[in-house]
Formats: C-alpha cells, sequence, structure tokens
C-alpha cells in the first residue's frame, strides 16, 4: 500500500480585491511557505485569522496547501 509523506505545507490566503468590468470578483493570494508541517486546522486559522487583520482587503478563502512524496 502507498503512503504519503508530507515534504512540505503552506498557508495561502486568497483576497477579493475588486470587481472586474463583467462584475466577476478579481482575487489576490498571498502564500506563506515553510510552515509547520504538524501545525493543526486550529493554529492555522487563528495565524490567518491574525494575518487577514493586517489586510484591508476582504478574505475570500483560506487554503493549506502540502506537497508530499508518495511512497511504495
Amino acid at each position: 500500500m502507498a503512503q504519503a509523506v508530507v515534504t512540505a505545507s503552506k498557508l495561502r490566503l486568497v483576497f477579493q480585491v475588486g470587481m472586474d468590468d463583467e462584475g466577476k470578483p478579481i482575487l489576490k493570494a498571498k502564500t506563506f511557505n515553510n510552515i509547520q508541517k504538524s501545525a493543526t486546522p486550529d493554529q492555522l486559522f487563528q495565524a490567518a485569522q491574525a494575518l487577514i487583520g493586517l489586510s484591508n482587503d476582504t478574505l475570500s478563502n483560506i487554503e493549506r496547501l502540502e506537497n508530499a512524496d508518495l511512497l511504495a
């Protein structure tokens, strides 16, 4: 059975920075690299909340991105 071993973890905050001519949202993402692989979802959410407070833009999404090696 194959296993996935997480090699890197990132936190990405997606903000709505405006609207285009057709009324669709314009999104901009800020990615924070080298997040501890052992960080829990609650810890990431708390960190994201602190960072969101530093922005004037509207939050659209909070994402955790992980890279993993697949091993047999």
